[in-house]
């Protein structure tokens, strides 16, 4: 694993567990930490050795403006190509922000009764 896609990683890791009412696992896979508020993704982590990404969910025009401006924010690796993002090496500044971004528009997605209520 590279360096930078170890911190990038562990940054998404820490920002998500830092949450209320966060679960994640590897429902599909292996090599996909997946995180969840209320049964519901905001967050997939790729452990592949050769392609260390994150994925998360991104209101679509803010999507398009991140990809054009960084080479390695690619549209949504396994997910809507229009409603997520992957973030590559080089993005570690960005983690914290698209992890909580993300974590907040599946929140607000949720039946008022079973959104996580702030800490």
């Amino acid at each position: 694993m590279s360096a930078a896609g170890d911190r990038l990683q562990d940054t998404a890791r820490q920002a998500a567990l830092a949450l209320p009412d966060v679960s994640h696992g590897y429902p599909f896979t292996p090599g996909l930490d997946v995180y969840k508020v209320a049964g519901k993704v905001f967050l997939i982590i790729t452990d592949d050795l050769d392609d260390q990404i994150i994925t998360v969910k991104c209101e679509p025009e803010h999507a398009r403006a991140l990809e054009r401006g960084h080479a390695s924010i690619t549209p949504g690796r396994y997910l809507d190509k229009r409603h997520w993002i992957s973030l590559g090496p080089g993005t570690e500044r960005l983690i914290t922000d698209a992890v909580q971004d993300s974590y907040d528009l599946v929140a607000e997605q949720l039946p008022r009764g079973v959104r996580p209520r702030a800490r």
